[in-house]
């Protein structure tokens, strides 16, 4: 029996799965950290395949130096759209945001982190120090910047009804990712964390990530690529069937693991689709994607989580990514599922 004190402990189903939601999403951030920007064939050379966490490579020009179970620019990120929730009572202001994201990548960098903003979010964040208001900063991004921090969204707001959750959404994306792409993949992703934290299952969960994107690429600025929808939906059917070694060839080789959501987000959602309900599998399989394999990975991971529960990730795991990174996300999950019954 779980110690009722102890930091995973399940005191309700909601509450499990919020807390799988935000640890899933920090395990496949941490396990895609050392091999974030290699490519599969650079990956099998150093590593062999990524069984659990590594130390950022030292010739990794964005992850080294990092300690093993290191979070990145995704968990962080998404902690920043969380704390932003709590504090605005659901609501973000995007001036708001732009300070605070600017804020963190001053930090990063006077630790000498070079692990920072995304294009689209840079050159979002250059756009608000020039002068530009921030209703008009996101106006080109379409990058996964704002699917790989919306989790705290989907923990926030229940996915029905659908327009009124993708308000919430865009407000998370205007300053940075205004636009179809850039909200379609945002909204994939909460809409499932928020349908697995209701207490969906993963296919039902991974259908209301279609449904809620096709729907978000009618928001934001119309911006010329494949539909996230109907990528996800692809992608879904593409591993259908496939082993384990044979899909993630061709995740990495035919969907993609860019930054481009068009490839990113459908690639985490394939990822699901072959691990099953198992984050820990999950956040394995992506980390040997390669490319933007720790967005990916926390994407994959934090719906996964959010599936499962807590109770699901191996506890080994989720000390150490309390104790690296000293984490503690249960205040922030207990703010965040208060919005959500309000």
């Amino acid at each position: 029996m779980n110690d009722p004190h102890a930091p995973q402990a399940l005191h309700d189903s909601h509450t499990d799965r919020a807390l799988g939601a935000l640890y899933g999403l920090a395990l496949g951030d941490a396990l895609g950290m050392p091999t974030q920007i290699m490519s599969r064939t650079a990956i099998t050379a150093r590593f062999g395949k990524v069984t659990g966490f590594e130390a950022g490579p030292p010739d990794n020009p964005v992850a080294a130096g990092l300690p093993a179970g290191s979070v990145t620019d995704d968990t962080d990120q998404a902690l920043i759209v969380g704390r932003l929730l709590a504090e605005g009572r659901g609501r973000i202001d995007p001036t708001q945001l732009a300070t605070a994201l600017l804020a963190w990548e001053a930090e990063m960098k006077a630790k000498g982190s070079l692990d920072l903003l995304g294009p689209s979010t840079k050159a979002a964040l250059d756009a608000v120090t020039r002068g530009v208001p921030v209703t008009e900063t996101g106006r080109t991004g379409t990058t996964n910047g704002a699917a790989m921090r919306v989790t705290p969204v989907g923990i926030a707001f229940p996915h029905d009804p659908l327009e009124t959750f993708l308000d919430r959404v865009v407000e998370s994306c205007q300053v940075t990712h205004d636009t179809s792409i850039g909200i379609a993949g945002a909204a994939a992703v909460a809409a499932a964390v928020s349908a697995a934290v209701a207490g969906s299952g993963l296919t039902a969960a991974l259908d209301a990530a279609q449904t809620a994107a096709a729907a978000g690429a009618r928001r934001g600025h119309w911006s010329a690529g494949a539909d996230i929808a109907t990528r996800i939906r692809w992608a879904r059917e593409l591993v259908a069937g496939a082993t384990a070694e044979d899909a993630v060839d061709t995740i990495s080789d035919l969907v993609g693991t860019s930054v481009a959501s068009q490839e990113s987000v459908p690639a985490a959602f394939a990822v699901l689709a072959l691990a099953g309900d198992d984050p820990w599998q999950a956040c394995l399989l992506a980390a040997n994607l390669g490319g933007d394999c720790d967005t990916i990975g926390a994407i994959a991971g934090a719906i996964s989580g959010a599936v499962a529960g807590l109770s699901a990730l191996p506890p080994e795991a989720v000390a150490t990514l309390r104790s690296v990174n000293t984490l503690d996300l249960e205040p922030l999950a207990a703010d965040l599922l208060a919005l959500r019954t309000h």
